[in-house]
């Protein structure tokens, strides 16, 4: 049990998903500390079901439901929630201290609102919710932590931090491991193919985040990231690449003083962090999860190359701009990264078409949530637009 003698009682929204297994994987290490109350997919209702025979959960939720399909939750004595404000219902239930937000998208924004709103400690491995909605999902958090980082860059900076006063922290830097393709010129990249964007050499993801982090676009959107989780401007948040992806984030304070996080390279690591929080149960016994001994240290570290990277400089520059360009970057990648999955386009024309997208917009920026929804869908329609007309292979 924790220091209290209370048993978090968790919900896992995007529970089917390679984040969500990490987060499942601590709570059945942990069964004293963590009682898994709720469980939400998108689609797959078989893994799902499997997931609440498993962890006993007493409410499920999936988007899209049928009758059969809740009956066979219900032999299992989950109650099967679906429709349009379900996921709102898990991320308020009272029976859930803790909710974990592991889903990509936007899908999940008014819920994650709805769980701070009510008051409910929440870990936090969605990019697009802070990145396209930071204004209206920030001002939400009531208290010191209440908002955990899950992501292994955005948790290293958070523990960075603890117990330091943000005024006195000069920059953060996040680690990225460069990708398959950190030591290829622009010309051997002219042929890369989906396949090998998808052999990232470190951290097994799903498809998007893959290529994402193969051409460094994830490194520059976890960075405008971590400009509105810290409340850090854009000159003061940057990125370091750091192949053997042991450090996973730093902070540079006012004294001169460096702080970084190292850890093997496991999702499990954050999310028991965020889970445990203020306490850092033993892993003892958990071999994979020990500290790495001082033979296999590897500090080494050197600046990102936005030139042969340019989705990088794309996406700082979208930070430092602000307004609609975040959220229009998060529509305008999709549509690219998807064009290069159908191999409508090249790996390079993905940067090409993302900033085309940024310098052909000329609207205003977003004053309400729905604007921002709104200039996703903008930016992924002016992307698959040129996209559609789009000769440079």
């Amino acid at each position: 049990m924790t220091s209290t003698g209370k048993i978090v009682r968790i919900a896992v929204i995007g529970a089917t998903g390679s984040v969500g297994a990490s987060v499942l994987d601590i709570c059945s290490r942990f069964p004293e500390r963590f009682r898994v109350m709720a469980l939400a997919a998108r689609s797959n209702a078989d893994k799902l079901l499997e997931m609440c025979m498993r962890f006993r959960a007493r409410y499920a939720c999936l988007a899209v439901s049928s009758a059969e399909i809740a009956r066979n939750f219900q032999k299992n004595g989950t109650e099967l929630l679906s429709g349009k404000e379900a996921l709102e219902s898990v991320a308020e239930l009272p029976c859930v201290d803790h909710v974990v937000f592991a889903s990509s998208g936007t899908g999940a924004i008014i819920a994650l609102q709805r769980a701070l709103a009510a008051g409910k400690d929440v870990s936090l491995a969605n990019k697009e919710s802070i990145v396209a909605a930071g204004q209206w999902v920030m001002p939400l958090v009531k208290r010191s932590d209440q908002l955990r980082p899950l992501d292994s860059e955005h948790s290293a900076i958070w523990q960075c931090l603890r117990g330091e006063a943000r005024k006195d922290a000069a920059r953060i830097l996040l680690t990225a491991s460069g990708g398959p393709f950190r030591d290829f010129s622009v010309k051997r990249m002219e042929n890369i193919t989906p396949e090998d964007a998808l052999r990232h050499p470190v951290w097994n993801m799903g498809a998007k985040i893959t290529i994402d982090s193969s051409n460094l676009m994830n490194k520059g959107i976890e960075c405008i990231e971590a400009m509105r989780l810290f409340d850090m401007p854009p000159d003061r948040v940057g990125a370091l690449i750091h192949p053997s992806s042991q450090v996973h984030g730093i902070v540079e304070f006012n004294d001169g003083t460096i702080k970084l996080l190292f850890y093997r390279p496991d999702m499990r690591i954050p999310s028991l962090a965020a889970l445990a929080w203020p306490e850092r149960p033993s892993v003892a016994g958990i071999k994979e999860l020990e500290p790495p001994c001082p033979e296999e240290w590897a500090l080494n570290f050197y600046p990102p190359d936005l030139v042969r990277f340019p989705c990088l400089r794309i996406a700082l520059e979208a930070g430092r701009r602000g307004g609609a360009y975040p959220p229009l970057l998060i529509g305008a990648d999709e549509a690219a990264v998807r064009a290069f999955m159908n191999r409508r386009i090249s790996f390079l024309s993905i940067s090409n078409i993302i900033e085309s997208v940024l310098e052909k917009y000329s609207g205003p920026s977003p004053s309400a949530l729905s604007d921002a929804m709104e200039l996703i869908s903008e930016g992924e329609r002016m992307a698959d637009e040129i996209c559609s007309s789009f000769s440079g292979r």
